[in-house]
């Protein structure tokens, strides 16, 4: 691999961005000595390692990278004979067999093979691990739990320092107060104990003097009383450093034998810190593992490519991305279009991305992406002139492009930017027409950005050259850096520099200045640009559309679904209505055979009797006969106006009365014991009044209402919602029809809370109304009523705020 080529590309900049992910100094080594290999094989191995991470990873996003020590000398010196490592060298070989067993322990059933291999290479020394780290800490001492024996002197140690200390002490506090500094106090000089005195008291006290202080006023003096507690001390301390010295020597000596299988799980740990350095910036780039082709012949094809450092430094979403395909016989592309427009940076882009995925690094590209491995890359990007080597830039140009072209071959990329600049137009754009067709000849992939108009016609069938652009927005004058194969590009030199401010006189004189040829290009670029534009405009009315039509397309789905919806609870509804019809009409009945009983307990006309209740049946079911075409909701109000003594129906909760007081528009009707006020419209009426041949009316003959009960709502609040229900005398499947409309017309009426009146009796109601309260969620609480509102025999349900 050239690595001028990969200099020019950035590569290293590439893989700088990459090694910050790695979370260890050699997993960081392990990145930057990433290069691309050239078999195909290695490398779809490669990347299917990186995509087994990638797996790994997104499954333990919490999962961390254990710590991997940078110990390459330790574990050579550990495999030299007598050598004694240090005791923080001991700690971080510590260390590397924790990363290394809580890594394996990690990777247990890992299918991949790399993956699978990394971890066959990880060990499990968990004893040693254990001993190294009972033995020595991170700040590099050993400690006290190393060895019985260093415990002992060490025990031993404390207890001769503090004996030296104190003996000093008591000789400093028995000295003269002329021999005596200030604020003296015993002090280690030369790693010995000592006392502070003054110099003139040199002679009387004797003993060895170990320093002054800086105006030599001040002695620190070790006197005779120290001197043989303090040799007591030199020698246990010399005792501990030799139990110190055998407990690494012991320990260095069991890393001896096991030294390479550390080494190997060195390696492995850093070549996973590696992968998954590689995994985390492909998963940030959202890349997908490219296709790889074995041979370059087969053609390329990158789909939602970008170029990776634009993506570290700018943000993923704010770089355009481009698509490029070329076939086997498509070996030459020819990038044309303005300056500023990105050509510089797809060629660069292309290159990095082949050279990383040979690498082992997933380049940030779509599903889709195909790239062949290639033997060898070249490039002559930018200004390379060298003063040095007396070099312009053409001359540096062309010291580049010919090494290409003597040494690129089948299995080559070859990226040249602004090709035939630097010189005479026409003898540039011949010799860079003479270098294209001869890299086409030798089958090298060229990607070649250029401004020359003679490059731009050379793309035809056969040629192995197409041309390709950069979009323009030629009415904001803005680059959009979308490529386009198949079609050359604008250099609008003029057109920018009319933007810029140029003088039009100048401009002008310019455009007749022009090649007729090449003008006629321009113009044909141009229109071809407009159309693209439109074309372009009419899609995106057409997306539009679409999108629009899903909406309505889901919009319509909803409806269909809410329509079904309120079939279903229309449904449920009518069956309710029709569950109630039956429970009126068996009311109706059981009314009509308590007449024929009490005729027959009166001695009356059975006959007629049986044809009164018969009569009172079918008028019974006439009133509740729909309208055709119509709801029982819907049905007309009688015509007949209402008088006193009618008994009537309560449309909204069914409960039947009698009209005792005509108001208007409005009527009071007795229900059981309650009188309650009702707007005629919400009535129905069930049977009229008898007249009454003194008064003319008024009078009812009808059965009253029980006063102990029999169902039906007993009060009203002043808006019209009844707050209390009696269900005394129903029975159990009676109770429930009438609780559960109470329920319902209570919570529809936004009522804080009912009163239900069930009675004492057996305790059967109660129990029914208390479980029927308890299953439904509006329900918030429920309570016996208290003395005044009817004690045991009541039950007070309060309803949640906004059921």
């Amino acid at each position: 691999m050239s690595d001028h080529a990969l200099a020019v590309l950035e590569f290293e900049r590439v893989l700088e961005r990459i090694a910050e992910r790695a979370a260890s100094d050699p997993g960081r080594r392990k990145v930057h000595a990433l290069r691309p290999r050239g078999a195909s094989d290695d490398v779809a191995r490669e990347l299917g390692r990186v995509r087994a991470v990638m797996r790994f990873a997104e499954e333990r996003p919490e999962w961390g990278m254990p710590p991997v020590p940078d110990v390459e000398a330790s574990l050579k010196r550990a495999g030299v004979d007598g050598a004694v490592l240090e005791a923080a060298e001991l700690h971080d070989l510590g260390v590397l067999m924790g990363s290394s067993r809580e890594l394996r322990r990690v990777l247990d059933g890992a299918v991949d093979d790399g993956v699978r291999t990394l971890r066959a290479a990880l060990v499990d020394f968990e004893e040693l691990e254990k001993e190294i780290q009972r033995s020595v800490d991170a700040d590099g001492s050993v400690l006290d739990t190393a060895s019985k024996e260093l415990r002992r002197l060490r025990d031993r140690l404390r207890g001769a320092h503090g004996r030296v200390v104190k003996r000093l002490d008591a000789y400093l506090s028995g000295l003269s107060e002329r021999y005596v500094v200030p604020d003296a106090s015993v002090t280690v000089r030369e790693g010995r104990y000592v006392v502070p005195v003054r110099r003139e008291a040199r002679s009387d006290v004797g003993g060895i003097v170990h320093d002054e202080s800086q105006t030599g006023a001040t002695l620190y003096v070790e006197p005779p009383e120290a001197i043989e507690a303090m040799n007591e001390l030199r020698d246990l301390e010399r005792e501990e450093k030799r139990e110190v010295q055998r407990v690494l020597r012991s320990l260095t000596g069991r890393l001896a034998p096991v030294h390479a299988e550390l080494r190997g799980a060195l390696d492995a740990l850093a070549d996973f810190d590696a992968l998954q350095a590689r995994a985390r910036v492909a998963m940030s780039w959202r890349a997908e593992v490219p296709e790889i082709l074995g041979d370059p012949s087969h053609g390329i094809r990158l789909v939602g490519a970008r170029h990776p450092l634009l993506v570290e430094t700018q943000g993923l979403d704010s770089v355009v991305p481009f698509d490029l395909d070329l076939d086997s016989g498509e070996r030459a592309v020819v990038v044309s279009g303005p300056n500023t427009g990105g050509k510089s940076v797809f060629l660069k882009a292309t290159g990095l991305i082949a050279a990383l995925a040979q690498s082992g690094v997933v380049p940030p590209v779509g599903p889709g992406t195909r790239l062949p491995v290639f033997g060898s890359f070249y490039a002559d990007i930018g200004d390379e002139q060298s003063i040095a080597r007396n070099l312009s830039t053409f001359s540096a140009h062309l010291e580049n492009l010919s090494e290409i072209v003597q040494r690129a071959d089948a299995r080559s990329l070859v990226l040249v930017d602004e090709m035939g600049t630097g010189t005479d137009p026409s003898e540039g754009a011949a010799l860079a027409r003479a270098i294209l067709e001869e890299l086409v000849s030798q089958g090298a992939l060229t990607l070649a950005s250029s401004h020359l108009g003679e490059l731009k016609r050379l793309a035809g069938e056969g040629t192995g050259v197409v041309n390709a652009s950069l979009q323009f927005d030629s009415a904001r004058m803005e680059p959009t850096y979308r490529l386009q194969k198949g079609r050359p590009g604008r250099s609008y030199g003029l057109a920018i520099a009319r933007t810029l401010g140029f003088p039009g006189r100048v401009l002008d004189r310019a455009e007749g200045y022009r090649d007729d040829d090449e003008a006629k290009l321009e113009e044909t670029l141009a229109r071809l640009e407009e159309r693209d534009r439109e074309a372009d405009r009419l899609v995106h009315e057409l997306d539009r559309e679409r999108a629009r039509a899903a909406r309505l397309g889901e919009e319509l789905e909803r409806r269909e679904r809410a329509l079904e919806e309120a079939e279903a609870s229309h449904a449920e509804r009518a069956r309710d209505e029709a569950r109630q019809l039956l429970l009126d009409a068996r009311s109706e009945v059981e009314a009509a055979v308590q007449e024929v009983r009490r005729a027959a307990e009166e001695g009356t006309s059975l006959d007629a009797a049986i044809h009164e209740a018969r009569g009172r049946v079918e008028r019974a079911a006439e009133r509740n006969r729909p309208a055709p075409g119509a709801s029982r909701s819907d049905r007309p109000a009688p015509t007949r106006d209402f008088a006193e003594g009618d008994r009537v129906r309560l449309k909204a909760t069914g409960a039947k009365g009698r009209i005792v007081e005509r108001r208007s528009n409005r009527a009071v009707v007795e229900a059981g014991a309650i009188k309650l006020e009702a707007a005629l419209s919400d009535l129905e009426l069930i049977e009229a009044a008898a007249a009454d041949p003194d008064s003319g009316g008024g009078a009812s003959t009808a059965e009253p209402a029980p006063s102990g009960g029999g169902g039906g709502w007993s009060a009203e609040r002043d808006g019209g919602a009844r707050v209390e229900v009696d269900l005394r005398g129903l029975r159990v499947h009676e109770l429930e029809v009438e609780l559960a409309r109470a329920l319902d017309e209570a919570v529809f009426e936004d009522l804080p809370e009912l009163r239900i009146i069930h009675g004492k009796g057996t305790g059967a109601l109660r129990k029914r109304v208390g479980e029927m309260l308890e299953a439904d969620a509006r329900v918030r609480s429920m309570r016996m009523g208290r003395p005044t509102e009817g004690g045991a025999g009541v039950t007070v349900a309060g309803f949640r705020e906004g059921a």
